[in-house]
């Protein structure tokens, strides 16, 4: 599906669940694209779990740029991006996400998506070796609960704990989470799906 945005043509990838309890709108990071095995790996666990998913290629990324540009420009592109799937899925509960640099979209344009949640997959703290660039105050700002999913050997850091709604530190994994991407599909499953308790 293309969707025209102020800044260009963006591609969606929309896997339909039957009877969709919600829309989770997931893009890649800032060089990757939603073929991403962490973004594979959440979007079979959610599919599976009765949510529909699109994944969203960006503008700077179907002109073949590997920065993002102007964070104002990327988010007015996912806002376009974002009201165009919301048109085709009437209804449904938004919930909005990515990796990396899509996290870090994903939380400064929650509130203005009218998204319910974030989840925000290796999402990156500070520039490698510069920990005093903090990004935190992005996952404060959201506005919404937002799950954080990072490895604990993440050279862009992990956050703390205080500023998502909940925060699942995977161990063993970087920033590509390369070793068990499965387990990143899950965590987000078991946050957007909790099981119900059992009675007795």
């Amino acid at each position: 599906m293309e969707i025209e945005t102020p800044h260009g043509r963006a591609l969606a990838e929309v896997d339909e669940a039957a009877d969709a309890r919600l829309l989770l709108v997931l893009t890649h990071g800032s060089g990757g694209g939603v073929d991403a095995p962490d973004l594979l790996a959440v979007r079979d666990a959610v599919l599976a779990a009765g949510g529909t998913v699109a994944r969203v290629v960006q503008p700077f990324r179907l002109r073949g740029a590997r920065a993002p540009g102007s964070a104002v420009k990327q988010d007015e592109a996912w806002l376009s991006i974002v009201a165009g799937l919301r048109g085709r899925h009437r209804g449904l509960p938004l919930v909005q996400g990515g990796r990396s640099n899509g996290a870090r979209v994903a939380c400064r344009t929650a509130r203005a998506a009218g998204a319910e949640a974030v989840v925000a997959l290796a999402f990156p703290l500070h520039p490698p070796g510069k920990p005093e660039r903090s990004r935190a105050e992005e996952l404060r700002q959201a506005g919404v609960p937002v799950l954080v999913v990072n490895g604990d050997r993440d050279p862009f850091g992990v956050p703390d704990e205080k500023d998502a709604a909940r925060l699942v530190v995977l161990p063993g994994e970087g920033h590509e989470f390369k070793k068990d991407p499965a387990r990143v599909g899950e965590a987000v499953a078991r946050w957007l799906f909790p099981p119900l308790p059992v009675e007795g």
